[in-house]
């Protein structure tokens, strides 16, 4: 039996439809030369069905809602500038 997943756009809220081209985002780690030097990064790809359901995966609609996200991201980058990887 298929496995059906739904997904939510985690900006707007839209459900996603089969036809629809969707975009997934993530956090990941930017490494230093030292531990102290890490930093986090944002990553953005196409909708991928294998990845779309990995722990900490953001489902983005279309490119008003992953700019959204970048910019929130970003303002909470501005807020914790000594942010480091270990805090993620």
């Amino acid at each position: 039996m298929a496995r059906s997943e739904s997904y939510q756009c985690d900006v707007c809220g839209n459900q996603k439809n089969d036809s629809e081209l969707w975009w997934m985002a993530w956090v990941d780690c930017f490494e230093g030369i030292s531990p102290n030097e890490d930093q986090p990064l944002i990553k953005l790809t196409r909708w991928q069905p294998r990845q779309a359901h990995e722990e900490g995966v953001k489902h983005l609609c279309g490119a008003r809602c992953a700019g959204t996200l970048l910019d929130r991201w970003m303002s909470g980058q501005h807020e914790n500038p000594d942010a480091h990887c270990e805090s993620l």
